[in-house]
Order: structure tokens, then C-alpha cells, then sequence
């Protein structure tokens, strides 16, 4: 079976003697093979509330330990949501069981978003619990349903759940011990997570998983992360809608609401006007695309989703107190979000085919300068300036690529 991502989708010759009897794998080639579900798009939902939720966490308690809680979380949510599309990559959400999995997934992932602001408090387990219950009872629903019909995919997924169970138990046992102890527990929790994709999940007698095995379909993979995006740049959005509309009418006010969607409309272009269309051909033109799906669209999209929640963060903290002394936090926030997000389009950019990006490489240096003048600059005239850096960076893309473009004489 062939996926518009260029791979061939190897479900085996003989089949499996163990696993659902009703085959539920994505079928067909072209749009119909590889497009975005409806119950895709719904269950995004609660992904929604979750990133509404760690960006507000991050505005009530501004300090680094809340900044780093954050980070977490935010690793764990996305971690949640790209595992989570690497299976619907493979299996036909139109299909009744796969459905009605997704359905459960989002009770859950409702619960444990509902948890975020105190997971590291007296809501440990809330969060903890549905997590872990999301990542191995997933895993083996999907090994259960390519048993019979893809037995060397199912394979991998016994792996991966091995992987899980054992980052799930450091994630059970850090809601159930002390709060000063949960984070470093946790903080192993993710590493291993971060760690099993790239030991290709390998497990002791099994041996590691065939990176083969991941052949996805390109199109799908790189419209469902796009669209992590803009729900990430959506939650930016109703931040400074909320925080503008809690506010009088001020020149001052308007201004800084005006630098909060300018900052906005620049991380969209950036990414999807700049990166993400010849990225998408690169991926879905690939042979063997598993590779560059983990790295490129797994691993990278977390600095941007980052980037563009610590932004919504600073852009809020720039409403309310757009003139006087920049403290060190606003400022950090603001150069340090842009800094993010330009490392992570670059950093896109080559694992998707792409040089080194001159300008965002500048770009992140620029920006990390500007926090110099946090003792001069009122935090609404250094959003400004990160703001002029990120177009910089557009304009010297724009210039560097038509550049490339011409024929040499």
C-alpha cells in the first residue's frame, strides 16, 4: 500500500494469527488516502484548552520554577498530540473503533488539561493518571488493530509501549510523591520520551524498531502539525483579545494591542509563508519519509509551539504594563520567545531539505541582543524591536531566496 508520502506502507505478506479482525489502516493513495479527518479536527479541540491553559499558568505565576513547569507540561501535551497523530497516519479515523478511541482519547485529554494549572500542586494525579492511560492504552489499541493486517508495524508499537510504560510509571510516581521531588521525576518522564524515538524504541530480546517500518503519508503528517500551529497561534490570539478587552481605550493600550497581532501575523508567515509549502513538497516527495517525520515534524515543532505560547505570555505582560521599566522576566519573555521561534523555523528549515537560514540565524542573535536594552526601553518599545527582527528576518529571507533563484549568467 502506497502513501502520498512516497512510501510504501508495508503491512506484511501472510498477516497476523492475533489482533482485530476488521481492518482499520488508512487505504488509497492521493487526498482520500492521506486527508485530515473531521474527528481529527474535533479532537484538536481539547488541545485548544490545553495550550490556553499553560500560557495562563505561565501569566499568573511568572518565575522561572513556573517557567520550567510549564515547559513540561507543554512537552508532555505535545507529546500527547504527535504520538497520537502518528497512529491516525496509519489508521482511518472515518473507521468506527478508531473513532470512538479518539472520542475517549478527548474525555481524557479534557481531564488532564483541566489539571494543568496545578499539576505540579494538589492535582498531580489528575494530570498524571489520564496521560499515562492516553499513551499505553493508545499504543495498544494499535497494536491490537494492525495485529493481523501490518504484524511489523504491530511489532514496533509492542516496542513503544514497553517505552511508555516505563516513562508512565516515572509520571504515576511523581504525582504521588512529595511536590519538591515531582519535578525531577517527571523531568526523567519526558527525557525518556524524548529518548525512545531516536533509540528507534529499542528493547531488550526485540532489539530496535526498523526505521522503515515508518513510512508515512507526507501531506497528512505536515497538514495535521500545520495545524498544531495555528491553534497555537489561535490561543495567542484569544489572550490578547481577552487581556485588550479588560482594558480602556488608550493610545498606549491600542499600540501594544497593535504589536501583539503584528507579532502574531510575523510567527504566521514565517512559518507557513516562508517554510512551510517547499518543506511539505521535500516530505511528501521522500521515499522514506519516517525519518524526517521524527525528526521534522516531531521533535522541531515543540521550539516553535514554545516560541509562539511564550509570545501570547509577553504579549500579555506588554498590555497591561506597556510603558516604564523593563524587568528582566518581560524582557526575557519577549526576546527570548522570538529567539525560539526563529531557532526552531530554522532549524525546520534544515531538517526538511533547506540550508542553514542565514537571516534566522541572525535573526536569533539580533533578538537575543535587544534584551540589552531592557534597562532603556519600555517593554512596549522592545516588542517593537523584536518585531522588527522578525521582519528583517522576512525580508532577508525573501531577498536571499529570489537571489538563489536567479540563473547564473
Amino acid at each position: 500500500m502506497t502513501g502520498s508520502g512516497g512510501g510504501t506502507l508495508r503491512l506484511g505478506t501472510g498477516g497476523g494469527r492475533w489482533g482485530m479482525r476488521a481492518d482499520v489502516l488508512r487505504h488509497g493513495d492521493g487526498h482520500d488516502g492521506s486527508r485530515v479527518g473531521y474527528i481529527e479536527l474535533f479532537f484538536d479541540l481539547v488541545f485548544v484548552f490545553a495550550v490556553t491553559q499553560l500560557s495562563h499558568s505561565l501569566i499568573a505565576h511568572p518565575d522561572l520554577s513556573t517557567l520550567l513547569q510549564t515547559l513540561v507540561l507543554a512537552w508532555a501535551v505535545w507529546w500527547l498530540w504527535i504520538d497520537t497523530t502518528w497512529v491516525t497516519n496509519w489508521l482511518d479515523p472515518d473507521k468506527t473503533p478508531v473513532r470512538t478511541m479518539l472520542l475517549v482519547l478527548m474525555l481524557l485529554g479534557l481531564l488532564m488539561s483541566s489539571a494543568i494549572p496545578e499539576a505540579f500542586e494538589g492535582k498531580a494525579l489528575l494530570f498524571a493518571v489520564p496521560y499515562v492511560v492516553i499513551q499505553v492504552g493508545r499504543t495498544l489499541f494499535t497494536t491490537w488493530a494492525m495485529g493481523r493486517h501490518w504484524p511489523e508495524n504491530a511489532t514496533n508499537f509492542v516496542r513503544i509501549t514497553v517505552w511508555l510504560s516505563v516513562s508512565g510509571a516515572f509520571w504515576i510516581a511523581g504525582a504521588l510523591v512529595d511536590e519538591h521531588l515531582r519535578p525531577a521525576l517527571w523531568i526523567t518522564a519526558a527525557l525518556i520520551d524524548v529518548v525512545g524515538p531516536r533509540a528507534l524504541f529499542w528493547v531488550p530480546f526485540m532489539g530496535p524498531t526498523d526505521p522503515t517500518t515508518w513510512s508515512v503519508r507526507g501531506s497528512h503528517m505536515a497538514e495535521r502539525v500545520a495545524l498544531f500551529l495555528i491553534i497555537s497561534l489561535g490561543e495567542s490570539i484569544i489572550v490578547t483579545g481577552t487581556a485588550f478587552a479588560e482594558l480602556e481605550l488608550e493610545p498606549t493600550t491600542l499600540l501594544a494591542f497593535l504589536a501583539a497581532f503584528v507579532s502574531t501575523v510575523l510567527m504566521w508567515l514565517l512559518f507557513f509563508d516562508r517554510s512551510e509549502r517547499s518543506a511539505t513538497e521535500f516530505f511528501s516527495s521522500r521515499a522514506e519519509p519516517g525519518m524526517v517525520a521524527q525528526t521534522a515534524y516531531t521533535y522541531v515543532p515543540f521550539l516553535l509551539i514554545t516560541g509562539i505560547v511564550l509570545t501570547a505570555v509577553a504579549d500579555e505582560l506588554v498590555l497591561l504594563h506597556p510603558l516604564g521599566h523593563t524587568d528582566t522576566w518581560t524582557a526575557g519573555l519577549i526576546c527570548g520567545a522570538a529567539a525560539v521561534y526563529l531557532l526552531g523555523n530554522a532549524f525546520f528549515r534544515r531538517a526538511t531539505g533547506g540550508r542553514w537560514s542565514t537571516p534566522h540565524l541572525v535573526g536569533v542573535a539580533a533578538v537575543l541582543a535587544a534584551f540589552a536594552l531592557r534597562d532603556s526601553a519600555s517593554p512596549l518599545a522592545l516588542n517593537w524591536v523584536s518585531n522588527a527582527v522578525l521582519l528583517a528576518v522576512i525580508v532577508g529571507d525573501v531577498i536571499l531566496g529570489r537571489r538563489q533563484q536567479q540563473p547564473e549568467p
